[in-house]
C-alpha cells in the first residue's frame, strides 16, 4: 500500500493552502505535516541548526512515506518561504546525512499550488520537478488549485479528485 504525506507549506495553518489540503483528507487516508508548527532552521554550510525539528521530521518522512506531497500557496511567483526553507535544508542529506538521503531515491513526489486566480505561471513547477530528478525520486505531477471568496469550486474540487485519483 502506497502512504501518502502532504507536507503544507505555508506562512498560515489555517489559510487557504489548509482549505484545500483539509478538502483532500476528508475523502482519503492522507497524513498532514503543517511546516508552520515546526522549528526548521535556514540551511547553513556550518549546520548550525543541527537541533531543529529538520533531520528527526525528514527522517520520519522517508520512513513512514511513499509518496510525499508538497502544498504551498504562490508567494510572490515562487513556493512560500517556509517550503523553500524545507527544501534548502534537504541539503544537510546531501552533505552530512548522505544514508537518510538516499532513502529518497524511488519516493514518490508532487505538488499542489495555490492562490487566489487560477493563473500559475510557467516555470512554477520546476523547483519540484528537478529536485525530484536530482534526488532520485519519481514526480508524478501537479495541480494549481484556487480558492476564491473563501470557497473551493466545483471545478477545482474535480482538478483535486482527478490528481488525487492519479497519485494515491
Amino acid at each position: 500500500m502506497n502512504k501518502t504525506v502532504i507536507i503544507q507549506g505555508s506562512s498560515r495553518s489555517n489559510g487557504d493552502t489548509s482549505k484545500i489540503v483539509n478538502y483532500i483528507t476528508t475523502n482519503n487516508a492522507i497524513d498532514v505535516i503543517d511546516l508552520y508548527t515546526k522549528n526548521i532552521g535556514h540551511y547553513d554550510y556550518e549546520y548550525i541548526n543541527q537541533d531543529d525539528d529538520f533531520i528527526e521530521l525528514i527522517t520520519d518522512i522517508i520512513n513512514t512515506y511513499d509518496t510525499i506531497i508538497f502544498a504551498t500557496p504562490v508567494y510572490w511567483y515562487s513556493m512560500s518561504g517556509v517550503l523553500k526553507v524545507f527544501f534548502d535544508r534537504i541539503s544537510d542529506l546531501i552533505r552530512i546525512h548522505k544514508d537518510t538521503g538516499r532513502l529518497l531515491r524511488g519516493k514518490n513526489m508532487a505538488m499542489i499550488s495555490t492562490s487566489n486566480h487560477d493563473d500559475l505561471i510557467d516555470g512554477f513547477s520546476m523547483p519540484f520537478v528537478e529536485s525530484a530528478n536530482y534526488l532520485g525520486m519519481n514526480y508524478l505531477g501537479d495541480i494549481h488549485t484556487y480558492v476564491l471568496d473563501n470557497l473551493i469550486n466545483d471545478e477545482i474540487k474535480l482538478r483535486i479528485s482527478s490528481f488525487i485519483e492519479k497519485i494515491v
